[in-house]
């Protein structure tokens, strides 16, 4: 597919697509026993870079808030976040291409059965800074109080620190710290689903979106995305329906 030199110029001026990768999501992608980092946004990043005929230069971080500021502040040219109406404002998005899930963690010992439970006074919920989750809780908790980790990869161990009663965060990642921390359990069920969508910065042109856009409906039809969550043993996430 050709693409105009100028629509190139608007998503990536700088001449290369500088990708914007958060490793604090394991769904998306992680750093290998080498440092280089792999994944589904790494595939569709390098995938993207190719339809454009650019060079790939991912820009790695460890958390979902400094992914975000990244693109945001155009230090970056595409990121991979999850959709959410307080982003609106720094980043224009295309159409989710995964969907994940948010999930609850607890102690064994914990009174707590069910989602419905943890918005409850006196109860202290850890989550990953600036992330989906945090976003998402910060609007529909009314009487439980967030607390914030640096990052999403910290927030069992936070929880776990500092005694709190829930920890919140992508479903993956906290089975995985489910093998790390003897006496944990996952409530059930999801208390949200997380669409995951490619974001540009917000004063990118709507011809750069559209093409972001047709971008990554190309790669759900394909089948693209669907292999790449198969090829990263990426379990319990789902491709996106097509726009």
């Amino acid at each position: 597919m050709s693409i105009e030199s100028t629509l190139i110029r608007q998503i990536a001026p700088r001449g290369v697509l500088r990708a914007s990768i958060n490793v604090g999501n394991p769904v998306l992608a992680s750093r290998a026993n080498d440092g280089t980092v792999r994944g589904v946004s790494v595939d569709l990043a390098r995938a993207f870079a190719g339809r454009l005929g650019l060079a790939l230069e991912p820009v790695v971080f460890e958390s979902a808030g400094q992914s975000v500021e990244a693109v945001a502040r155009g230090q970056a040219d595409i990121g991979f976040f999850a959709l959410d109406p307080a982003r609106a404002d720094q980043l224009r998005f295309a159409t989710p291409y995964v969907l994940i899930q948010g999930a609850y963690l607890v102690r064994d010992g914990s009174p707590l059965q069910t989602m419905d439970e943890v918005d409850r006074a006196g109860h202290r919920v850890v989550v990953g800074k600036g992330s989906a989750y945090d976003l998402y809780l910060t609007r529909s908790l009314r009487q439980a109080t967030i607390e914030r980790a640096a990052t999403s990869p910290t927030v069992v161990d936070e929880f776990m620190r500092g005694g709190a009663q829930v920890a919140a965060g992508v479903r993956q990642q906290l089975e995985s710290d489910l093998s790390r921390f003897e006496g944990l359990r996952l409530l059930p069920g999801n208390f949200m689903t997380i669409q995951q969508a490619v974001g540009i910065p917000a004063d990118r042109s709507d011809l750069a979106l559209a093409e972001v856009r047709q971008f990554v409906e190309d790669m759900k039809a394909d089948g693209f995305v669907a292999r790449a969550l198969k090829r990263h043993e990426i379990e319990g996430a789902a491709v996106a329906p097509l726009a």
